[in-house]
């Protein structure tokens, strides 16, 4: 049985920098190296919305407009996690964070695609 377990999250003043772990279990190094891996994000009131993903090989990273150049995404196969290092954290990147793995072929922003969640971690940055 496939688990994403997320840690990393937490308060932080506006300025300053988290990073998040995702660690895998219940795939062998051959199955998790094809696997697609992202992080969405959720705020009060609002929908769940994707904002990085990395390709299985790790060569090639996605960002949404929101956090590119703040956040860079992350993973290492052998140890099956991801990693998603955000810097200069503003106000509005407060939000549960969840790790992510796509089923094959899915759009890395869509959470249809998405065939394993994450529990989340909170993320609470104060200005």
């Amino acid at each position: 049985q496939v688990q994403l377990v997320e840690s990393g999250g937490g308060s932080v003043q506006a300025g300053g920098s988290l990073r998040l772990s995702c660690v895998a279990s219940g795939y062998t190094y051959s199955s998790f190296r094809d696997i697609r891996m992202g992080w969405f994000r959720q705020a009060p009131g609002k929908e769940r919305e994707a904002f990085a993903a990395i390709s299985p090989g790790g060569g090639m990273p996605y960002y949404a407009e929101s956090p590119k150049g703040r956040f860079t995404i992350s993973r290492d196969n052998d140890k099956r996690t991801v990693w998603l290092q955000m810097d200069n954290l503003k106000p509005e990147d407060s939000a549960i964070y969840y790790c992510a793995a796509f089923k094959s072929g899915g759009s890395w922003y869509d959470s249809m695609s998405v065939n394993y969640w994450g529990q989340g971690t909170q993320v609470t940055v104060s200005s």
